[in-house]
């Protein structure tokens, strides 16, 4: 299978294009305290949807600016002429991989590597 890179990149720039619409939008929904509804039970509730939902939006905009900064870094790659390559051990990654996520930055083999550590760093005793 031969990768098509201007594809790849065309792909990573119309993400971009769409997660910071995405952050646009969310920064856009912000609603002041003064325009939001009250709540019929009192403050107590009012307080405690005000923070969920904001919870939430933080939640979502953090996802939002985790997999834009993925995509950016994978699109600074393509200008470094390092696209393609795995950023632990150097070797290309699989094609097949490229194409199903185009902002990997490891080969199947390291990421492998990589998610065993991070398990064995959280795991009790």
């Amino acid at each position: 299978m031969t990768t098509n890179f201007n594809l790849l990149r065309s792909r990573l720039e119309n993400e971009q294009k769409r997660l910071n619409g995405q952050l646009d939008q969310l920064q856009a929904n912000i609603r002041p305290a003064e325009e939001r509804e009250g709540s019929p039970f009192g403050k107590r509730e009012e307080g405690a949807t005000e923070t969920l939902e904001l919870e939430q939006r933080l939640a979502l905009e953090k996802r939002v600016r985790d997999q834009l900064a993925a995509v950016e870094h994978a699109l600074h790659k393509f200008e470094e002429g390092t696209y393609g390559l795995c950023e632990s051990c150097g070797q290309p990654i699989d094609p097949e991989r490229l194409e199903a996520l185009p902002q990997a930055r490891r080969c199947m083999s390291c990421k492998t590597q990589q998610a065993k550590n991070a398990k064995g760093k959280f795991s009790p005793g």
